[in-house]
């Protein structure tokens, strides 16, 4: 991942996430014990890379600032959120990936149709707690969640997950920060990160 990504994620974080822990958090994921900034986002799909993670983070953030920015999200929907919680649930909404990935090898043709071992990745989850949940649960060991913010990380995969539909639909109804959160991550996820367009 380029210096210049995780530098961008580090100004924003500290720009916008001031409430008690964030601090804590952040040392946290800049330690030897995190490899927040060097994880992919997922073993073969979008952000499968050294430093996926991050660049989704930013991805997300920015889908998520520009869905909120609209004049209808705020005057029709009533979309007005803090800089703080469009940053800290946008951030850190994957920070369940984090350690979550580990390098290994298979065998395969290269060019020459000469078998070698090629790096690949894979998950390695010494932390089985689901996916939204587990975000949610790692936050808040580090800093209190408002209600709204815990429920949008919670259910940010929307309908592509693995939770039950009617709890999905009433998540959104109850939380519209959620179903934002959710458009931003598959925005991020099939536009800015999937395979290049033709």
């Amino acid at each position: 991942m380029s210096s210049e990504k995780k530098e961008e994620f580090l100004e924003i974080y500290r720009n916008n996430i001031q409430r008690p822990g964030a601090d804590r958090l952040l040392n946290y994921m800049l330690s030897e014990q995190s490899d927040f900034f060097e994880a992919p986002c997922s073993t073969r799909f979008h952000g499968s890379y050294a430093g996926g993670l991050t660049e989704h983070s930013l991805n997300v953030y920015y889908c998520l600032k520009d869905y909120l920015s609209r004049q209808r999200a705020k005057d029709v929907y009533g979309m007005n959120y803090s800089d703080e919680s469009i940053a800290l649930v946008s951030l850190l909404h994957d920070i369940c990936k984090m350690n979550f990935y580990s390098v290994d090898y298979r065998n395969a043709k290269n060019a020459d149709g000469v078998w070698e071992k090629v790096p690949y990745y894979t998950i390695d989850d010494k932390l089985p707690y689901g996916h939204g949940e587990k975000s949610v649960y790692i936050i808040s060991g580090f800093m209190r969640l408002s209600r709204e913010e815990a429920f949008a990380i919670r259910y940010h995969m929307g309908f592509s997950g693995n939770e039950d539909r009617n709890s999905i639909g009433n998540a959104f109804e109850m939380f519209p920060l959620a179903f934002a959160l959710s458009v931003a991550d598959m925005e991020a996820t099939y536009f800015l990160e999937g395979k290049p367009r033709t």
